[in-house]
C-alpha cells in the first residue's frame, strides 16, 4: 500500500551516494519528484544495514521493522543528525509499547541520555496496562512534554507520523493531525522529578527504543534540515 506521507530522496545527489557508500542511509528507490523534496530512506526494508545497537532484537516482517516480542533496547541508523524531519508508519499491538530516539547517543536510555524519548503507544494503554502520566501517551517526549490523545487509528491499522526537530523544538504529526509541539528548553518540570540531562542534546541518532512488545515500523525517511556550514 502507498503511504500518504511519502518519502523523498535528498536534494544532493552526491551527499546521498556518500552516505550510502558509508553504511549509513540505506537507498531506496524513490520517484524523482519526491527525491526533489530532500527524503532519504532510513531502512531498506530487507535487513539492518546501516544500523547499529541490538539489531538481533529486532527483525523484518514484510518489509517492516519490528521488535521481537519481549525483547527490546534501541537500535539506532549509524548517520548522525542535529535538525531533521522523519516520516514513518507505524502499527501497535493491544498495550504495545516502543519508542523513537530522538539524538541519541549510541547508549543508555535514550528518554534520559538522547534528546528524548518520543512515545510510540497504543492509545489505549491505560486500559489495558495500568494509569499513565500524561507525559507517557503516545506522541510525548517521555517524562517532560504531553501529547494529545485519541488520534490514532485502530489496533492492526498503520498510522502515518512526520515528527520535525529543530533546535530545542519537536513538532509530532500523527494522522495529519498535530499532537505535539513543543520547546524542551522551557521544560522546566520532570516527570517523577527525575531529570533529563541529554534533551539540550544537539545531536545525535535516530532509532527506535523497543520495550517488549511487537510494534512495526515501515517507509521509514529523514529530511536533513541542518544549514550547510
Amino acid at each position: 500500500m502507498r503511504r500518504l506521507l511519502a518519502c523523498r530522496g535528498l536534494s544532493s545527489v552526491v551527499a546521498l551516494a556518500l552516505a550510502v557508500s558509508a553504511g549509513w542511509l540505506v537507498a531506496s528507490e524513490l520517484p524523482d519528484d519526491e527525491k526533489k523534496e530532500g527524503f532519504v530512506s532510513l531502512f531498506n526494508g530487507k535487513d539492518f544495514e546501516g544500523w547499529g545497537g541490538p539489531v538481533d532484537n529486532y527483525e523484518v516482517v514484510d518489509g517492516a521493522v519490528q521488535c521481537k516480542a519481549g525483547k527490546g533496547g534501541t537500535i539506532y541508523n549509524k548517520q548522525e543528525f542535529s535538525d531533521f524531519t522523519v516520516r514513518l508508519e507505524f502499527k501497535v499491538p493491544a498495550g504495545g509499547n516502543n519508542g523513537l530516539a530522538i539524538r541519541y547517543p549510541g547508549q543508555g536510555d535514550t528518554a534520559y541520555v538522547g534528546m528524548c524519548e518520543l512515545q510510540v503507544l497504543d492509545d489505549n494503554y491505560d486500559k489495558v496496562k495500568g494509569k499513565l502520566d500524561p507525559r507517557q501517551v503516545h506522541g510525548s517526549a517521555y517524562g517532560m512534554a504531553a501529547a494529545k490523545r485519541g488520534f490514532q487509528k485502530p489496533i492492526g491499522e498503520w498510522n502515518e507520523q512526520e515528527v520535525t526537530v529543530k533546535g530545542s523544538t519537536i513538532k509530532v504529526t500523527l494522522n495529519k493531525t498535530v499532537i505535539l509541539d513543543c520547546d524542551l528548553k522551557e521544560v522546566k518540570e520532570f516527570m517523577a522529578n527525575s531529570p533529563h540531562p541529554g534533551k539540550d542534546r544537539e545531536k545525535g541518532f535516530f532509532g527506535f527504543a523497543g520495550h517488549g512488545d511487537a510494534v512495526s515500523f515501515r517507509n521509514v525517511c529523514i529530511k536533513n534540515l541542518a544549514e550547510k556550514k
